[in-house]
């Protein structure tokens, strides 16, 4: 049979494209998580797309953790889970093994991909196999240091705002950023105008769901929120300043939310309320409110000029009291513009590529 160069050449490049990878998940919850854990939301959607294109990928996370790649459980179940029942009480001693677990087996891997904290960037440089840790969370002066000490271990960010104020340490190639990304096909958008807004995150200080309330107050709509609190810190905030606006009509609170809670709730929503009070590293609940033509009313801190465009998928401003009056701009938005130029700026697609080309410099 004659030779069919075209398909034959396609194929040896295809095979050689083929990478080993080890995607390091955090411990705190599962992959995908049930109801809160961005990080491992976004670790499922990378590692199972890589799956998808033919790469030869491994995750090393919890046991109970859901994916087509090979898993390699360091717990049998999330770290979460086992505190409640009370088996665990340190969640760094997992976290370590986990870390342990990527570098005993690094000669499996091709590139091993961290996602567990910029702490572990030490033990990274002793890999002998490229590594990359992306930084989830907004640096802070440890942080800093260790991109110092460490110029030799590769690091991605999730915005540009992220490594903005990191000083360049000698050796260190620049930082390349990578959006995170939504699947915008497991959401189901409407195009219809919402009846309530909507607040969706950790009930904190820094999330500001106190003041997502006075906006919707102002803007003479009801409100939902929905998310949960960690720690005593955020309890006791929850407690004292939250609950007692409750009232189950003008302010709704349903808890934590699972996916297809998720979905509805924000492709009902007039619009997601952002008014955070820290510099916000990313904030993927905007996007996933984007991906139900849902727009987004936002404080401008951090990364939100970067993710939120002005006027096309919703509103920022540079003081949270000018966040009431961009409520009736937000909602005359055309929903179906807000989730298609979203999908072009962040469907999950776009991020696999970016992290297939960092994959594909480090090999060289």
């Amino acid at each position: 049979m004659g030779k069919i160069p075209f398909i034959e050449e396609q194929m040896v490049t295809e095979h050689h494209g083929k990478l080993r990878i080890a995607q390091v998940a955090p411990l705190w919850t599962k992959v995908p998580p049930a109801t809160y854990g961005g990080i491992e939301l976004l670790v499922g959607l990378l590692t199972d797309e890589l799956v998808r294109r033919g790469h030869d990928v491994t995750l090393i996370g919890t046991g109970d953790s859901r994916t087509t790649a090979k898993l390699r459980a360091i717990h049998d179940v999330n770290i979460l889970d086992a505190m409640a029942a009370g088996s665990v009480a340190n969640y760094e001693y997992y976290a370590n093994a986990a870390v342990a677990e990527a570098l005993l087996a690094q000669d499996e891997f091709d590139i091993i991909h961290f996602h567990i904290g910029c702490d572990h960037i030490p033990s990274g440089a002793l890999a002998k196999r490229p590594v990359l840790f992306t930084m989830h969370t907004q640096p802070g002066p440890d942080d800093a240091w260790v991109l110092q000490k460490f110029p030799q271990v590769p690091v991605a960010a999730i915005s540009r705002f992220q490594v903005k104020d990191l000083q360049a340490a000698p050796g260190r190639a620049e930082i390349p950023v990578v959006y995170n990304g939504c699947d915008f096909d497991a959401f189901d958008p409407s195009y219809e105008p919402g009846k309530y807004l909507v607040f969706l995150g950790r009930l904190s200080y820094d999330k500001n769901p106190l003041d997502a309330i006075r906006i919707a107050e102002k803007a003479g709509m009801p409100i939902v929120l929905a998310g949960n609190a960690l720690g005593k810190k955020e309890v006791a905030y929850y407690e004292s300043e939250i609950e007692p606006l409750i009232d189950g009509d003008a302010v709704k609170y349903i808890g934590l939310v699972d996916h297809a809670q998720k979905n509805e709730l924000l492709r009902n929503a007039a619009a997601l309320l952002f008014p955070v009070q820290w510099h916000e590293p990313f904030g993927l609940v905007m996007i996933e409110a984007m991906a139900c033509g849902t727009p987004v009313i936002a404080h401008n801190l951090g990364s939100i000029a970067e993710v939120v465009d002005n006027g096309v998928t919703g509103f920022h401003a540079t003081s949270i009291e000018a966040l009431g009056d961009l409520v009736p701009k937000a909602l005359a938005l055309d929903r179906k513009t807000v989730c298609a130029h979203a999908m072009g700026r962040f469907g999950y697609q776009r991020m696999v590529d970016d992290y297939l080309k960092i994959y594909a410099s480090l090999q060289k």
